[in-house]
């Protein structure tokens, strides 16, 4: 040990004097380096901080008794959305929350689909232009919507027999991208649907009731409150049916009764955990709203008119493109503007999304999927 520490001694005493100059200059450059990083961090951590804070004070006032229309907005807005509900209970008590939707809320539409008002490649086409009846149709038409706060894109398909469910079962954990589901089924065209479990978007696993090509694939309605069942019958008659009241038994006895080919559920619930609707119009009667009726997203919905022709809408919003979305109230008014004699909400958000012929016309609003879908594990498509 003592020749070992001699050595060492012998040969720092050996190195030239600009050699410890460089080791100190070295030792200069990384201490500078340092500070300026820990600047930097600093300076990121304030402008985080900055930015956290002056949405929190955003938030608070827009929330307050000051501005009731915009505390109205987001408070029904945010509750639509899968990630983003506890932000209201941030601000707002429960019952306060609850008063809310209480006064921007849809009054009940339960009436059974008159199937006798949808003659399946009859009269009724709507000639969105010139208003005319019976205008010359190709089999799926595309017609851009602009609205207030979003922009939208409605996807009209002459033959409804060509608009089935397509699903990823038997399920997995995580699902696929709607362009793969078009295009695995051999389709040129479709949208999300009804209820799935969205955690961390893996998407493989649906909520509520699936029907695709006459079979139950998924059966728990009793899972999740107010589920309504949105599909086709094998006349291919576009049904909404409320079957909050039903457990698996009932859905079987009302799936065969009605001979229900293809379905999926979404969830009608005005409460303080959610906000979300499904009945828009059903045999020509549009749903009255109370107060605004709903928040502002991204939107997906479903209709049919009288000669049959299905109706199939997808908006942006939560900001894409700058728009903040489609409420409740836009719904209605494209779908009878369209001629919808029956026209369902599904699930938006960021679910929402329209693929035809090789590319997105409507893709997922969350900026990392922004030219695509999340994974689902079905939606309708057209074959």
């Amino acid at each position: 040990m003592q020749e070992f520490e001699h050595n060492t001694a012998t040969a720092e005493a050996a190195k030239p004097h600009g050699g410890k100059r460089l080791s100190s200059g070295g030792s200069g450059i990384g201490k500078a380096v340092g500070k300026w990083a820990l600047r930097l961090t600093a300076m990121l951590l304030t402008a985080v901080v900055a930015v956290a804070a002056t949405v929190l004070i955003s938030l608070n006032m827009i929330c307050s008794d000051k501005f009731p229309s915009a505390q109205q907005m987001f408070v029904t807005t945010i509750l639509e959305t899968g990630q983003f509900k506890f932000l209201a209970g941030w601000f707002l008590s429960s019952e306060e929350i609850q008063e809310i939707v209480d006064k921007n809320s849809m009054k009940e539409l339960n009436a059974e689909v008159d199937a006798d008002l949808i003659q399946v490649g009859g009269s009724g086409s709507v000639d969105i232009q010139t208003g005319g009846q019976n205008a010359e149709q190709k089999d799926i038409e595309i017609t851009e919507v602009a609205g207030a706060t979003f922009t939208g894109t409605m996807m009209i398909v002459k033959d409804p027999s060509r608009v089935s469910l397509a699903t990823i079962y038997p399920w997995r954990d995580v699902g696929v991208t709607l362009d793969e589901l078009v295009t695995s089924n051999g389709a040129i065209a479709g949208i999300n649907g009804g209820l799935y479990d969205s955690t961390n978007n893996t998407g493989g696993r649906p909520l509520g009731v699936i029907v695709s090509g006459g079979e139950i694939q998924y059966n728990r309605p009793q899972d999740y409150p107010g589920l309504v069942l949105v599909g086709f019958t094998e006349d291919d008659i576009l049904q909404i049916i409320d079957i909050s009241k039903l457990n698996a038994a009932g859905v079987e006895k009302l799936v065969a009764e009605k001979r229900i080919r293809d379905a999926v559920t979404f969830q009608e619930e005005a409460s303080d955990a959610n906000n979300h609707f499904v009945q828009l119009i059903i045999n020509n009667e549009t749903r009255e709203m109370n107060g605004m009726g709903s928040g502002l997203n991204p939107r997906t919905a479903i209709g049919q008119r009288a000669d049959g022709s299905v109706l199939l809408f997808v908006t942006d919003g939560r900001g894409r493109f700058g728009h903040l979305g489609a409420s409740s109230g836009d719904l209605i008014a494209v779908m009878e503007e369209f001629g919808a004699v029956n026209a369902a909400n599904l699930d938006g958000g960021s679910s929402s999304c329209m693929y035809y012929d090789g590319e997105y016309l409507k893709a997922s609003v969350t900026f990392y999927h922004a030219n695509s879908s999340w994974k689902l594990p079905a939606g309708f498509i057209v074959k």
